[in-house]
């Protein structure tokens, strides 16, 4: 069977764990090809996402490698179960492949969302304008119908995202974040109205980072954290104006781990957040 040529984010991490499941047993790609009766090329095409593992070859897998994990199986089961094209693949060719990696990763979320953001607010929680805003600076310049495709796109991600629900946002902001203008103050002044709203939703928590923290309690870049079927499966994506890159590895997650929980030492109650974003609006001057 031919390998696929650009296998999905979920395919990709059913064959990194796959790979860890290996290792962790001590064995090379010849040794587990061996006890599966195939060839070591196609171990690592396994393990690149790039040929289709079954539930049968799911449980070989395991057995060779003394995988005892049945949480761990059983979520990769439903990796191997989830069939059919997700919703963003309908904005392919028309939107950079970035975006639609960073929607792919919301979908693969099981539980919580969380981000972490410094510079513009997440785009989970952007209105259209606000969206247009950002992407109106944009050189070269983008035609109107393609800031209508970018507002689309963000605001069908928001929708997806928040109504499953299993799913629940926990954004943490910057306070500079509140500040930045993109499409101007009344664009910015309804966002944060927007955000106001939001956040007496039962399904989203904001919380702001103030200026009067001690430091900075995380990096530049934006970060979001979400939460898989069992741990194992969390993962995190960082923005980078090379596009998004993707995190997975234990000791990886661990230390993102760490970094969200000084995050939301620093950060203010959600009440004290809503009074902050409110104040930051009302005082708003152009």
């Amino acid at each position: 069977m031919p390998g696929r040529h650009n296998p999905t984010l979920r395919q990709r991490r059913l064959g990194a764990e796959l790979r860890k499941m290996r290792e962790q047993a001590g064995l090379g790609g010849s040794q587990l090809a061996r006890a599966l009766g195939v060839s070591p090329a196609q171990v690592t095409q396994m393990e690149n996402g790039k040929t289709s593992v079954n539930a049968d070859r799911l449980r070989t897998v395991a057995e060779a490698c003394k995988c005892n994990n049945q949480s761990l199986i059983d979520a990769l089961n439903g990796i191997i179960s989830t069939r059919g094209k997700g919703w963003w693949e309908n904005y392919r060719n028309h939107l950079p492949d970035v975006f639609l990696a960073s929607a792919e990763h919301e979908d693969f979320a099981a539980g919580a969302i969380r981000v972490c953001v410094s510079t513009f607010l997440p785009g989970l929680l952007q209105t259209d304008d606000y969206t247009r805003g950002i992407f109106s600076r944009r050189i070269p310049r983008l035609r109107a119908e393609e800031l209508d495709l970018h507002a689309r796109f963000r605001s069908e991600r928001r929708e997806r995202v928040l109504q499953s629900p299993r799913k629940k946002l926990e954004a943490y902001l910057h306070e500079s974040s509140l500040l930045t203008r993109f499409g101007g103050i009344d664009v910015l002044r309804k966002q944060l109205h927007s955000l106001i709203d939001d956040s007496v939703r039962d399904d989203i928590s904001i919380r702001v980072i103030p200026f009067t923290a001690h430091t900075y309690p995380g990096p530049v870049e934006s970060l979001i954290y979400t939460f898989g079927e069992v741990p194992e499966l969390d993962t995190v994506e960082m923005e980078s104006s090379q596009g998004p890159i993707f995190f997975d590895a234990p000791s990886e997650l661990g230390s993102y781990r760490e970094v969200f929980s000084r995050i939301e030492k620093a950060a203010l109650s959600d009440e004290d957040s809503r009074d902050l974003i409110h104040h930051t609006a009302k005082n708003l001057k152009g």
